[in-house]
């Protein structure tokens, strides 16, 4: 069972009394303080890369136009999206159950690094910091885990 419960910020501004009960397969020992960094970085890398995701769901023109032309098929936009969603969902879980938020953010890792071959094919080089700003917090997120 995970209880993770929460504390008060302690005298040199960090959050004191967070903490993860460790599970099988959990990668925090029983008791270990969970850092905050990583929950605010993982937390933000969720909401962008969610953020991310329902672009792709509602068409935004800011992301459907550049997609275009670098040969992405409409046909993959809602996967495209469906991955993201859920790549964003399993960081979240991976909060409660660490093992959840290793293969999510691997699995984010390796999205970001094809929508940069695809950019990088389609010869927008322009464009190459825009899955990159996406892969950097959750490159942070895994780093800050271990």
């Amino acid at each position: 069972m995970i209880a993770v419960t929460a504390g008060h910020i302690g005298s040199a501004g960090g959050v004191v009394g967070v903490t993860d009960t460790e599970t099988p397969g959990s990668a925090l020992p029983e008791g270990v303080p969970m850092s905050t960094a990583y929950v605010i970085v993982t937390l933000f890398a969720a909401a962008f890369v969610g953020f991310s995701a329902v672009s792709v769901f509602t068409r935004a023109k800011w992301v459907v136009e550049p997609i275009t032309s670098y040969g992405v098929p409409q046909a993959w936009w809602n996967w495209l999206g469906a991955a993201k969603a859920a790549g964003a969902a399993g960081l979240v879980a991976g909060l409660f159950w660490t093992p959840i938020g290793v293969a999510a953010a691997i699995g984010l890792v390796l999205y970001f690094l094809g929508a940069l071959l695809t950019v990088a094919r389609a010869r927008s080089y322009g464009h190459l910091a825009f899955p990159a700003l996406y892969l950097a917090p959750v490159v942070a997120s895994l780093a800050l885990l271990s």
